[in-house]
């Protein structure tokens, strides 16, 4: 009998994995030199890519936005499979440009004027922490609002747009520093006409019916570390050195399995809870662990809302509702409306997804993320609906002093979110750089298992065991569609080179 080819398994049919997949198939597969198999726990493809449609429109429950067109290989996918064009309405379908009405609590319109000012220090302090501290602020008080308390809250709402741009909780736990490594593709940002997952979807069709297993959910890794006696054997020599335990007691042997899971299944596995999660036996080496603690993996969630066809029919809303940007009071402070719900006041925009549209978006992060997972639909749409009565609903005061009596009565007719906290899956969103750690926690985060060994089937712990990739794998793509898509090539070209086909 000859030798047996290389089986390589890969967990996760999301944009690391697919992206794997299909480098491996489109090198091996006219050789036939690999066996290869995509091994999803999930029913779909897509991963942390999730498109859906609501209201009529096309959404993204996850991935959002091309960051950077010019170099981006999502946009040149994208292109090249027409996916960039639709009939049909969609996200941002008219860019994120929109002008943005400001207004405090009470219902008082900020002008750009003021605004600006607290816009230009926050930038300069983020940046590097080399902002202009002496910028002049001319900001003034309305009722309830003093000149401090003004600068203050709109200071917080951008704060409240950062932590949803970096998934980071708390601000004070970001490394600004380290983060000035995250780089971005030049070019505007988009979003896809066709849905995220139509990427996904020309992917999959690239590879052989049946490679991509839907539902096989792995819950252990067994693998072979250096100076551990082998494991699997058969017929007392020694077979092939990883095994996967599935979640209906299945298993499933393996040379090489390239682990594309998120930092927060990662963080669940190194905590060692016997709960149905993915578990490392032996666990993971110490210089592993350490760089999956030390990483920062937050949870940011949309939050989609149906207005109701008896509010899209009033005239007052004819010129469509306003792309809404709030500033509250302080959660701490007494001034603050006591109805607006705690989960609300640290959600900086509710804003259409595209001009006139009827559905509306809110981005939630941290805490207030993980507690709209929680609540049911009506209580969403009561918290939703008195939050936008404290902006909206009464006369409006400019800052010239002049007043629109204009009354807008928001009702809903129903709402969609997404639950990325809690889904077993995923357990949070995408990676940042908290205090502690570095980019070169992500470089450890792709390094292989064994980090040396033998080549080929020895029994001594044989090389590339486990391969990592992911967002949460990228130096200076994290977080994005594009560093998952470049770490799958960089793993697939790992294995090629270590079997000199590249």
């Amino acid at each position: 009998m000859g030798e047996k080819k290389p089986r390589i398994v890969i967990m996760g049919a999301g944009m690391a994995g697919l992206t794997a997949a299909n480098k491996l198939h489109s090198v091996a597969a006219s050789k036939d030199l690999f066996e290869v198999c995509v091994v999803e726990g999930g029913n779909r493809i897509g991963g942390r890519i999730k498109t859906s449609e609501f209201g009529g429109d096309m959404i993204e429950m996850g991935a959002t936005w091309i960051h950077g067109i010019e170099g981006s290989p999502i946009h040149k996918i994208a292109q090249q499979i027409h996916a960039l064009e639709s009939h049909k309405p969609w996200e941002w379908m008219d860019g994120n440009g929109n002008e943005a009405t400001t207004i405090a609590e009470d219902g008082f319109v900020l002008d750009p004027s003021f605004l600006h000012p607290i816009k230009k220090l926050f930038n300069n302090l983020i940046d590097h922490f080399q902002g202009n501290m002496s910028t002049t602020i001319t900001t003034k008080g309305f009722g309830k609002w003093n000149k401090k308390l003004l600068d203050e809250a709109i200071f917080a709402m951008h704060e409240n747009t950062l932590r949803t741009h970096t998934s980071a909780a708390d601000l004070f736990a970001l490394d600004y520093g380290a983060e000035s490594e995250y780089q971005v593709f030049p070019g505007e940002e988009i979003t896809i006409a066709k849905g995220y997952v139509s990427i996904m979807e020309h992917l999959a069709s690239l590879l052989p019916p049946g490679l991509v297993q839907l539902g096989r959910r792995v819950t252990r890794i067994e693998w072979q570390p250096e100076g551990h006696e082998p494991m699997n054997m058969e017929n007392g020599t020694c077979s092939r050195p990883v095994m996967l335990h599935f979640c209906d007691s299945s298993t499933m042997s393996a040379d090489h399995v390239i682990v594309t899971v998120s930092l927060g299944v990662l963080k669940a596995a190194i905590r060692g809870d016997d709960s149905g999660m993915l578990m490392f036996h032996p666990p993971l080496p110490t210089f592993k662990v350490e760089a999956i603690s030390r990483l920062g993996f937050g949870v940011v969630n949309k939050l989609f809302m149906q207005l109701s066809p008896q509010h899209e029919k009033r005239d007052e809303i004819s010129k469509g509702f306003p792309f809404l940007h709030m500033v509250f009071h302080s959660p701490h402070s007494e001034l603050g409306h006591k109805k607006i719900p705690w989960w609300m006041k640290k959600t900086a925009s509710l804003c259409p997804i595209y001009n006139h549209s009827s559905v509306l978006l809110g981005w939630f992060a941290g805490e207030e993320a993980l507690a709209l997972e929680s609540l049911k639909d009506e209580e969403i749409i009561e918290g939703v609906s008195d939050t936008i009565s404290c902006f909206l609903s009464h006369s409006l005061v400019f800052c010239n002093g002049n007043v629109d009596s204009h009354k807008y009565e928001v009702k809903f007719s129903k709402v969609l979110k997404s639950q990325w906290g809690t889904d077993p899956l995923f357990l949070g969103s995408y990676s940042h750089v908290t205090v502690g750690s570095s980019g070169d926690d992500f470089d450890t985060m792709a390094e292989p298992l064994p980090k040396s060994g033998r080549r080929s089937h020895s029994c001594a712990s044989p090389q590339l065991q486990i391969l990592f990739a992911g967002e949460a794998t990228h130096r200076t793509y994290y977080s994005t569609t594009h560093g998952a898509y470049f770490s799958g090539l960089r793993e697939a070209n790992r294995l090629l080179q270590h079997y000199s086909l590249c």
